[in-house]
């Protein structure tokens, strides 16, 4: 896989500033000064996080007219997970038989989800934010590096095989192995490297990994959102809860409390 990656001509190119931010998530270096500081060297990603940070959803009614503006206005968190939204999205270049707004709308669902159940782990939600947003970014990686056999597998995924077992026979890995060695490539956090890879297997090595729970529960939510919605909670992973020893009653009250977290993806969108 690292020697498919290392040979790729087309891959999507990291701004400075998502280095950092990535690079920050460890070392906490990344604050609203330095912010500014980055952001003074990439015109067009502070042009479109200030276009959005004056949207109702983040401005309301106080004009957004600087990133020193952005930090008071928004606080710094909101304003790093602003940007690192915009400055992943940005970066990804459309691909033959790849819906790549659908892609990004799934995966800031997902972000969305992963980053409100943060609360109940109580973990890191700029981290959970960010392990959501990536959690997918092996499925663009194999359309990139295969991109013949990716459409052969959207194909029969289409027909009802399921995605991971497809691209193992038609590959020998999957797209959690694909992501978290592009995650590796480009030198992020090694925690988020294993969300990728364990989404699915969040217990490893003897340690239940939270924010590879993250991934598995805005899956459910995601999948089974009518269920969610209706507060039926028959499919909801249990024992992933008591393992990350969570109270059932107060995981359901929670989800159902959850607001609408998606309001704004179409502006991040466009």
């Amino acid at each position: 896989m690292r020697e498919l990656i290392e040979k790729a001509t087309n891959l999507p190119s990291v701004p400075k500033v998502l280095q950092e931010l990535m690079a920050g998530f460890e070392s906490n270096t990344v604050n609203g000064e330095r912010l500014a500081t980055l952001l003074a060297n990439d015109q067009a990603i502070t042009a479109k996080v200030l276009r959005l940070a004056n949207s109702a959803k983040y401005g309301g009614n106080r004009k957004v007219g600087s990133v020193k503006d952005a930090v008071l206005v928004l606080g710094t968190d909101t304003l790093r997970t602003l940007v690192l939204s915009v400055s992943l999205s940005g970066s990804f270049k459309p691909l033959p038989k790849f819906d790549l707004n659908a892609y990004w709308r799934y995966s800031f669902r997902m972000a969305n989800r992963c980053k409100y159940m943060a609360k109940l782990l109580k973990v890191d939600a700029e981290m959970a934010y960010t392990c959501g947003l990536l959690h997918g970014i092996g499925e663009y990686l194999i359309h990139v590096v295969k991109p013949e056999q990716a459409i052969l597998i959207d194909q029969e995924v289409a027909m009802g095989n399921r995605r991971r077992e497809t691209e193992i026979k038609h590959l020998g890995f999957d797209f959690t192995q694909a992501g978290a060695e592009l995650a590796r490539f480009w030198r992020f956090p090694e925690p988020i490297a294993l969300a990728i890879e364990h989404q699915y297997t969040p217990v490893y090595g003897g340690k239940l990994d939270p924010y590879a729970s993250l991934i598995m529960l805005g899956r459910y939510l995601l999948e089974h959102e009518n269920d969610v919605k209706a507060e039926r909670y028959e499919l909801f992973p249990a024992k992933l809860a008591h393992a990350l020893h969570l109270k059932l009653e107060d995981t359901y009250k929670h989800i159902a409390q959850m607001p609408d977290v998606d309001a704004g993806i179409d502006e991040l969108l466009s």
